[in-house]
């Protein structure tokens, strides 16, 4: 799957089960993860067990930014916006005001 930040593209890997959204991206190698909620919550992010620092990106059902946050491995983010999809991206990213849906697999 396919999405484009600002101008950027990366191909995400789709967090749809609870195993894949509980494991997130702990004791892993960096890729990109996009987690799918099927109804719009707040969520509690951590970077417990992750080795690298993540950009975190909130977005609602039509993929408008709502927050995103870049955090380093061991720390908690509690969101401040009900957010359908979470992107979470093992780069640093700034000025993070648009993405867009590409294509899925």
């Amino acid at each position: 799957m396919k999405i484009k930040i600002n101008s950027e593209e990366f191909e995400v890997i789709p967090c749809i089960s609870f195993f894949s959204k509980f494991r997130g991206l702990m004791f892993s190698r960096k890729k990109n993860l996009l987690f799918i909620f099927k109804i719009k919550s707040r969520q509690f992010i951590h970077t417990f067990f992750v080795f690298f620092p993540i950009t975190i990106i909130f977005l609602d059902e039509a993929y408008n930014v709502l927050e995103y946050k870049y955090i380093y491995p061991f720390q908690i983010y509690p969101t401040q916006n009900k957010a359908k999809y979470i992107i979470e991206i093992p780069k640093k990213l700034e000025n993070v005001n648009k993405v867009t849906y590409i294509c899925g697999n």
